[in-house]
């Protein structure tokens, strides 16, 4: 869904906050909803035979709107998000083959395979190992796919820009239904655990995650693609809306990522801004700035101040917490000594959650990629994960002006930690990470990076 002008871009803005509405009146057509996209996104991308990235655009569409499908019962799979970006990927690359470099990501796909084999042969009976295995590798397959496409792959800054829109789009739809789903946050704030009332009535740490991306993309928007005070006001009143209701799940992960993406590209845009640029960039960030105190008071005065001690880490009498991390810790430290019992092939894919009940009674699935992939892959985690991370940075150091790189791996990075990859939205960023962006007009060598600000 590519957005050709400022007017296009309003409109599919309240065709998304329609669409909300609709659903949230006749959930049932959010199955019909979801049919609609893999199959009209299969049938854009054969019918343009990716010639332009479709698959990327449609790609982008679903990272966005999979959340929605998922609090509304509208996927007709539990892994929607993540098989159908797969089936794109694969088509893309059927179209336009890969890039040099993709062998590498070939290579961390591979390295999954033991630990797969391991999970069939150690998994109980009474378990569904399909559905054990999948819950658990379908998240890197995503990725490893999605990489495969992406790394090395010429794209230009306007057409990143584009792909970023299509993604923020779907976002006008799931705030649109999280406000009509509990308009009034002060009747259901009671505490300060995660607030599932307050995140549309399903799992606030995914809710977080997504609306968190959320505010980077409408930042975006300000930043690159409001190009008149109209747009500007828009796009700041749907950043600040989407933020209120991200504070509000009370799930912290999906906040701190959001402005720490921001944050990332602020940095990297001021560093290729001429001079002038530079100093009405410092005015943007600082009624940003003055902006996100505004949305933090309203927010803490919605939660009658309970909101602030979330972020303290207290209770609600004001006793912090003992644990920091809602309880992780016992499940990393848990898989940190799966990995030292197996540290050659692991535990097997999803053996975590039965091993873990066998060592401390606690049935629950991992919160966190990075110890999940040692505990089920042993070494061979290991070294996949030292690929996801290099990777990134050498791309970097070949492509210097690539300000969107380092927010999008941090995306991935913070993400894995708090929420695992039950979406495929680390997945799919984490890859466009791999794209080489040309920021730079061959023609005239000068950057491409601004803004028009007309009245």
């Amino acid at each position: 869904m590519k957005v050709e002008t400022s007017s296009d871009y309003i409109k599919f803005i309240l065709l998304h906050i329609i669409l909300g509405v609709i659903c949230f009146l006749l959930p049932s057509l959010t199955k019909l909803y979801s049919l609609i996209v893999f199959g009209g996104g299969l049938w854009y991308v054969i019918k343009n035979q990716n010639r332009n990235q479709e698959v990327l655009y449609v790609a982008s569409y679903i990272t966005a709107i999979e959340v929605f499908f998922r609090m509304t019962n509208g996927m007709h799979f539990s892994e929607y998000g993540k098989y159908s970006i797969i089936i794109l990927m694969v088509l893309g690359m059927f179209y336009s083959g890969i890039k040099k470099g993709a062998m590498i990501y070939v290579f961390f796909l591979i390295l999954l395979i033991p630990g797969i084999l391991v999970g069939v042969q150690t998994l109980r009976f009474d378990t569904n190992i399909r559905k054990a295995i999948a819950f658990n590798i379908s998240g890197p397959a995503c990725l490893g796919i999605s990489a495969i496409y992406c790394i090395g792959r010429n794209i230009t800054f306007e057409k990143i820009k584009d792909i970023l829109t299509t993604m923020t789009l779907p976002l006008a739809t799931v705030t649109t239904y999280i406000f009509l789903f509990t308009p009034s946050v002060k009747n259901v704030v009671t505490n300060t655990q995660s607030n599932f009332e307050a995140s549309g009535g399903y799992g606030p740490n995914q809710v977080s995650t997504i609306l968190g991306l959320g505010m980077f993309l409408f930042f975006v928007q300000i930043l690159f693609n409001s190009k008149n005070k109209k747009l500007v006001l828009i796009n700041t009143a749907l950043l600040a809306l989407v933020a209120f209701r991200a504070i509000v799940t009370f799930s912290r992960g999906g906040v701190i990522t959001g402005l720490a993406m921001i944050g990332g590209l602020a940095f990297f845009t001021f560093i290729v801004l001429n001079l002038k640029a530079k100093g009405k960039f410092v005015v943007y960030l600082v009624t940003g700035f003055i902006l996100s105190i505004g949305i933090w008071a309203y927010s803490s005065l919605q939660t009658g101040g309970m909101i602030d001690k979330r972020y303290a880490n207290q209770d609600i009498k004001g006793r912090e917490k003992e644990s920091k991390l809602s309880g992780r810790e016992t499940l990393m430290n848990t898989e940190i000594q799966m990995f030292l019992d197996n540290p050659i092939l692991g535990v097997g894919v999803g053996k975590n959650k039965e091993y873990r009940e066998e060592l401390t009674g606690i049935e629950s699935a991992s919160h966190n990629e990075i110890t999940r992939m040692l505990a089920e892959h042993g070494l061979f985690g290991i070294i996949a994960f030292v690929i996801l991370l290099a990777v990134p940075i050498f791309m970097y150091l070949n492509n210097r002006q690539n300000i969107f790189l380092f927010s999008f791996v941090v995306f991935w990075a913070l993400t894995i930690n708090h929420a695992a990859m039950r979406l495929a939205a680390p997945a799919f960023i984490y890859a466009l990470s791999l794209l080489n962006i040309q920021f730079t007009d061959t023609n005239t060598n000068e950057t491409t990076v601004h803004r028009e600000q007309t009245s």
